[in-house]
């Protein structure tokens, strides 16, 4: 049994301990009646002795001696058949329970996965409701129809007038449709005016979307333009009048500061004290790709070889005996498409 915040609850492990206890306890008392029937085959091999020597006097104390000699083998035939049936069932049970905590301990991994990949996604889904509303914004959508210095530097304040109410933000850049940045919402931090953007894929992605209604939500990747920090970058057209159906005017880029945001998921993960440090928790992308990782290894750089078998979510053992645990995305439309997981391997 064992105890938390004063409540008692039974761990499959201790079932295992038990039933190891009980297995040792038969073994225990099967060796004690083999004792006794030795012992008392010995008697009845000397009771015959001695009768043998008293003649016909002992006749009778021999016939007793065989039913003596006699019983003893029948009890040391009765203790082997227990010995043999009940280490058969003891060892069936200590394999059900084996294989009870193995699930049990799974399970839990696939929920902490599902966890993880499912506080990162909802984040993630908010920013593409941000980017269309933002590419409306009036400041935003008259600097990009006339990009005129003062009209830009108006468009930056606003944007910095909206970097300062959120801290998952690195910067907003407002582009044209041939990939030059306008204005940008920290030009004190990051000086980007005048920087061609064009050969991001965000850009060409985001350039091609049919309405203001779209977005394009590109992959984890390092922007030199940001000192190279990671990011999510997400980009939605801004359109004549700020009309979903108006002419492309230019683009809103908005850039998600993925490696602090990703690193407090992974590690934010309620593991227990005992197996955190055998456990890794890892965000993958669609390509498995390692796009955060707990122990800060391999981001953007390892590609984690995970057998999903095709199942949305599950967990296995790999030939080593490290359990690794996954559950893909659990459907926003950000990123579920691509196929995004949440994934925990444990050391055994």
């Amino acid at each position: 049994m064992a105890e938390v915040n004063g409540e008692s609850f039974v761990r499959l492990s201790d079932i295992a301990t038990r039933t190891a206890t009980a297995r040792d306890l038969t073994n225990a008392k099967v060796g004690q009646i083999r004792s006794v029937t030795q012992r008392l085959r010995i008697l009845a091999l000397n009771a015959l002795v001695e009768s043998a020597r008293a003649g016909d006097a002992g006749r009778g104390f021999s016939v007793v001696a065989q039913e003596v000699r006699g019983t003893s083998s029948q009890v040391e035939g009765i203790a082997s058949s227990l010995e043999r049936e009940l280490a058969g069932e003891i060892a069936a049970l200590e394999q059900l329970t084996r294989l009870m905590a193995g699930e049990a301990q799974g399970q839990r991994l696939v929920d902490l996965a599902l966890n993880a990949i499912e506080i990162i996604d909802r984040n993630l889904y908010e920013r593409t409701c941000d980017v269309r509303w933002w590419a409306t914004d009036s400041a935003i959508v008259d600097a990009a129809g006339q990009p005129t210095d003062a009209g830009c530097r108006h468009a930056g304040k606003r944007m910095g007038v909206i970097l300062s109410a959120y801290t998952v933000y690195l910067d907003l850049w407002l582009c044209d449709l041939d990939g030059r940045i306008l204005a940008s919402g920290r030009p004190d931090r990051f000086a980007v005016a005048g920087r061609e953007v064009r050969d991001r894929d965000w850009f060409v992605r985001g350039k091609a979307l049919a309405s203001g209604n779209d977005y394009y939500a590109g992959d984890i990747a390092v922007e030199p333009l940001l000192g190279g920090a990671r990011t999510a970058t997400y980009a939605a057209s801004v359109r004549e009048g700020g009309a979903a159906k108006g002419r492309p005017l230019g683009l809103l880029a908005i850039h998600f500061d993925w490696e602090p945001q990703a690193r407090t998921v992974v590690e934010g993960v309620r593991l227990r004290p005992a197996e955190r440090q055998r456990s890794r928790v890892l965000l993958l992308d669609a390509h498995n790709r390692v796009i955060a990782a707990s122990d800060g290894k391999g981001v953007l750089s390892e590609r984690f070889n995970l057998a999903t078998g095709d199942r949305g979510s599950g967990f296995y053992k790999e030939p080593d005996g490290a359990m690794v645990a996954f559950h893909k995305t659990p459907g926003y439309e950000t990123y579920a498409g691509l196929g995004w997981h949440g994934v925990i391997r444990q050391e055994p």
